[in-house]
């Protein structure tokens, strides 16, 4: 029996629910992985030989090799587990976050320190 999910039609965000969080599990194992060096330097040595020993899809593994963390999130990564990933890669939090809306770093530092996203547009389908 599927969940009533009323926050399904709010723009351009990803809700982390449960159903996610079981499609992502994978995922984020093998995001959590990477907080060991080791690990870390096996990822780094051969992405895809190290990302075949998790069973996680073929969109979430392409996702990984692009570094397109919007595709991840969309495949049931979370931004937190996601962090290991461009933490490995030498990025900062604001460099992934800026690539997922679109903006170079600078921009979207602009954006947040005037305030953040105007809410215009991001209301719930359904909201007056």
């Amino acid at each position: 029996m599927a969940l009533e999910k009323p926050y399904k039609d709010i723009p351009g965000t990803t809700i982390f629910d449960m159903e996610l969080a079981r499609k992502g599990y994978h995922l984020n194992q093998f995001c959590m992985s990477l907080m060991r060096p080791e690990n870390r330097a096996k990822f780094k040595a051969g992405p895809r030989a190290y990302l075949d020993q998790w069973p996680m899809s073929e969109e979430q593994k392409q996702a990984v090799l692009a570094r397109d963390y919007n595709r991840m999130i969309a495949a049931g990564g979370n931004i937190y587990f996601l962090a290991k990933i461009f933490s490995s890669d030498g990025l900062s939090f604001e460099f992934a976050a800026s690539s997922m809306t679109g903006a170079t770093p600078q921009e979207y530092r602009q954006m947040m320190l005037a305030g953040g996203r105007s809410p215009e547009g991001n209301r719930r389908i359904g909201e007056k």
